[in-house]
């Protein structure tokens, strides 16, 4: 048990490296890491500091940080006097549904920008030109790509479930 353990903990520090890496701090990176890829659906601040073996104070800042960014959720249990803490079932593709078309547009605009100001004589501004068409055409397309994804869980479900 305790080598599944130190495995668990061990792909967990991989992971949050690439979530860090993306600009999520390290120490809710680690957080939301662990609670992706345990077995468990629901975990109290103390259940996550200890099985990631850091203080209560640390996981106090990251479980404020991931459930204010749409990370994780927090609930109360009835009769409980501890918050827990879960993920979504589809978070990946909630979050990106939320935060890209955003992204997306802040890109497009900021290309559009550059290109109205370089002017489409230059190639500066006709790669900047092309460069909006591109987030242009990614942020038209989310919703779609969106609703296939989610015909695509739904089949893998199905096919798990039979």
């Amino acid at each position: 048990m305790a080598d599944d353990e130190d495995e668990l903990l061990r792909f967990v520090e991989r992971f949050a490296l690439v979530l860090a890496s993306s600009g999520i701090p390290r120490m809710p990176a680690r957080v939301f890491a662990y609670a992706l890829a345990d077995d468990a659906d629901h975990y109290t601040a103390g259940e996550l500091a200890a099985a990631l073996r850091v203080s209560p104070a640390a996981i106090s800042g990251a479980v404020r940080y991931l459930v204010q960014v749409g990370l994780l959720y927090r609930e109360r249990e009835p009769g409980a006097r501890s918050d827990v803490y879960r993920i979504d079932d589809d978070v990946w593709s909630r979050i990106y549904g939320q935060q890209a078309p955003l992204l997306l547009q802040h890109f497009e605009a900021a290309a559009a920008d550059g290109a109205a100001t370089l002017g489409q004589d230059r190639p500066g501004g006709r790669r900047l030109e092309e460069t909006r068409l591109f987030f242009a055409f990614l942020r038209e397309d989310l919703p779609r790509m969106t609703e296939r994804w989610k015909a695509h869980r739904a089949g893998l479900e199905e096919g798990a479930g039979s």
